[in-house]
């Protein structure tokens, strides 16, 4: 053993994406771990039954839980772990929820309380005022500490994203952390559009993480899985014996493909960004464009919360086309080297309006999202202003 080994500093990020999850090192084994097709161990060990774990899986959970400090639990789809979070409160659960969070997000809780289980509100988590006010109005027990001390979800749950999907809002995890908590209320945070190496929510106070690690985790649209992160034994309790009971669980293919897209997050992250920096501020100068939101970009109302908050600004970009709806999607299909589809965080970029779901009617009719790749920014720009309107209609 080296004998400064302790001494050495934690590795980055980027470090670990790229070592962690993988065997023991010794003669003869191999590198990658590998992908473990059974259903059932021979008795006498700690795995029992397939459903209830898979050594592939614990190779991811050991990443993107070093990542997000905490430990990590996969699950079968980014949906997954949020309804596993979310079926762990007492009934009836009580959440404040952003207004333009994730629609999967916002349809689950419709459902949920369509049935009686639990309430919930709307917020515009860019206000941390309003927001606070909103958690004292669901909490029953003002003041009761948040925590192990206390089941998970009993005074309710603050449930944020930052930045937000799609208005890229940007929250003060910080502040509403440490208010929901005064408050008695738990803070779980969807950081799906960040990733771990630009924010870690739980080192914010949060206490769970929950990721569609389809998305820039696993990063070729290849693959859906979900996990959620956590520090606190109880939840972790709760979420692991809802991915059994529930049978939320990821298939050891699926999560040998995540945690291979994982060892190029780091590159992937920044070259997206780059491009997304660059993108943002050339569609903001393009006369068919009305208005782009990045946070990025100084004249987002939260460029500088997220310069203090984040690592980076993310590669989402949101941007109105002129001409509204009918604009937006004649752009749309114009486009011939972007796609034009629904996800993101994928090595190729995607683009779509937002405003053809349905639950999505409050958005502005044109709004594109934009979900940046990695390919030459060159390249994705002239795709992007062949497309656009010349000038803005009449």
């Amino acid at each position: 053993m080296d004998p400064t080994a302790g001494s050495r500093p934690r590795p980055a990020p980027a470090t670990d994406v790229v070592h962690l999850g993988r065997p023991p090192a010794a003669p003869g084994v191999p590198v990658n771990p590998p992908v473990v097709l059974s259903s059932t161990f021979h008795q006498g060990g700690e795995l029992i039954y397939g459903r209830d774990g898979n050594p592939t899986w614990s190779a991811l959970e050991e990443v993107i839980g070093a990542l997000e400090g905490g430990t990590a639990v996969v699950f079968a789809s980014g949906l997954a772990a949020i309804a596993a979070v979310l079926e762990s409160l007492p009934i009836p659960g009580r959440v404040v929820v952003p207004g333009d969070a994730y629609n999967g997000t916002r349809r689950f809780l419709a459902d949920v309380a369509g049935r009686g289980r639990l309430r919930y509100r709307t917020v515009d988590v860019a206000d941390t005022e309003a927001v606070l006010s909103a958690c004292a109005e669901f909490c029953e027990a003002p003041g009761r500490p948040s925590g192990a001390a206390g089941e998970f979800g009993a005074g309710g749950v603050l449930w944020l994203e930052s930045p937000t999907n799609p208005l890229l809002a940007i929250a003060d995890l910080r502040r509403l952390t440490a208010g929901a908590h005064d408050l008695g209320l738990d803070v779980v945070v969807d950081n799906t559009f960040a990733s771990p190496l630009l924010q870690q929510p739980l080192g914010l106070g949060a206490d769970v993480v929950v990721h569609s690690a389809t998305k820039l985790l696993a990063g070729h649209s290849d693959v859906i899985m979900g996990a959620a992160v956590t520090r606190r034994a109880d939840i972790l309790a709760h979420l692991t014996t809802r991915r059994s009971l529930h049978g939320g669980v990821a298939g050891p293919w699926e999560a040998w493909l995540a945690l291979r897209g994982v060892r190029t997050l780091a590159l992937r992250v920044e070259r997206a960004g780059a491009n997304a920096f660059t993108l943002a501020e050339r569609l903001a100068a393009h006369p068919g464009v009305v208005s782009v939101r990045y946070p990025g970009r100084p004249d987002h109302p939260g460029h500088e919360l997220a310069g203090r908050q984040m690592k980076g600004y993310g590669s989402m970009v949101s941007f109105e086309v002129a001409g509204g709806a009918e604009g937006a999607d004649a752009f749309l299909a114009r486009l011939e080297l972007v796609t034009v589809g629904t996800s993101l965080g994928g090595v190729e970029t995607l683009a779509e309006r937002r405003g053809r779901w349905a639950g999505e009617q409050g958005l502005p009719p044109a709004l594109v999202r934009l979900s940046v790749g990695i390919e030459d920014v060159e390249d994705i720009w002239q795709d992007l202003q062949q497309a656009l309107p010349v000038t803005p209609p009449q």
